[in-house]
């Protein structure tokens, strides 16, 4: 999958243009994340002098669709710029916090393991845990690893998130084996929304939900957004992608609609 995402918060429209020069990919598959506001303009101008209209800037507290039918390789996307996948050309560039500008394409494992733990979160279609941990304790984890949180704060926050999803508190110590499908959905959702990521990937994450649990999970992402965070996101449902993404980007064999603003 050739996909390339570039952050430019220390990516000067200089430097974007070089880095525009040297790539050998199809530009409906580029998207240029968190952009410096003072940035924008000049990047956009340097973007139009190249001949390059399809190049998709996700910019801060934004939440961007991706569209497309099975096998187009949305999965595909999220999947390289979490580097469970290796991209076999292109660059991932990405505006870190602890390193600055990294390419996670080829960044090495120590660098893309230590971002995903500070910065980046993943809702996949399945819930992956170890089997003998109780729903609450697998909320509450990444509070107490990656904010820092005591056990008893994390378990009383993840209590909190766990009851505005209507889980039952006779699951809370439960293991989420045990659980329906839809109760996983609501267990990996919340364990990767919990600690307000910086960048939020998801793949599929409100499949086979019923409708009033989509307006919760919409209302979720919405307050994570509010709070500073960047969402990219894969929904089958247009409508319901209408409703949620600031922006959508369409995945079909490569043609896409100009970019707007």
């Amino acid at each position: 999958m050739e996909a390339l995402a570039v952050a430019t918060g220390h990516l000067t429209p200089k430097l974007l243009k070089k880095e525009l020069e040297k790539i050998k990919i199809p530009p409906d598959k580029i998207l240029i994340t968190h952009p410096k506001p003072q940035y924008l303009k000049t990047i956009m101008s340097e973007i139009k002098k190249l001949g390059i209209p399809n190049i998709r800037i996700l910019k801060d507290s934004e939440f961007l669709g991706l569209l497309g039918p099975s096998g187009s390789g949305k999965s595909t996307i999220l999947k390289c710029i979490y580097r469970t996948y290796i991209p076999t050309h292109g660059s991932i560039w990405y505006d870190s916090i602890s390193y600055g500008k990294i390419n996670l394409a080829f960044a090495d494992e120590h660098t893309v393991l230590n971002v995903r733990h500070k910065e980046i979160g993943y809702v996949s279609q399945f819930l992956k845990v170890i089997p003998r941990i109780s729903a609450i304790d697998i909320v509450a984890e990444p509070l107490l690893s990656k904010n820092g949180l005591s056990k008893q704060e994390g378990r009383k926050r993840a209590c909190e998130l766990l009851e505005r999803l209507r889980i039952p508190s006779n699951l809370f110590d439960a293991y989420p084996c045990t659980f329906s499908g839809g109760e996983e959905k609501w267990i990996n959702i919340a364990r990767a929304i919990i600690w307000r990521p910086r960048f939020l990937l998801l793949d599929e994450p409100v499949a086979s939900l019923d409708k009033k649990s989509m307006d919760t999970v919409i209302l979720l992402f919405k307050e994570l957004q509010s709070q500073g965070s960047s969402i990219v996101g894969i929904f089958h449902d247009v409508k319901l992608m209408e409703r949620i993404a600031d922006r959508i980007f369409e995945i079909d064999g490569g043609a896409t609609p100009p970019i707007s603003y």
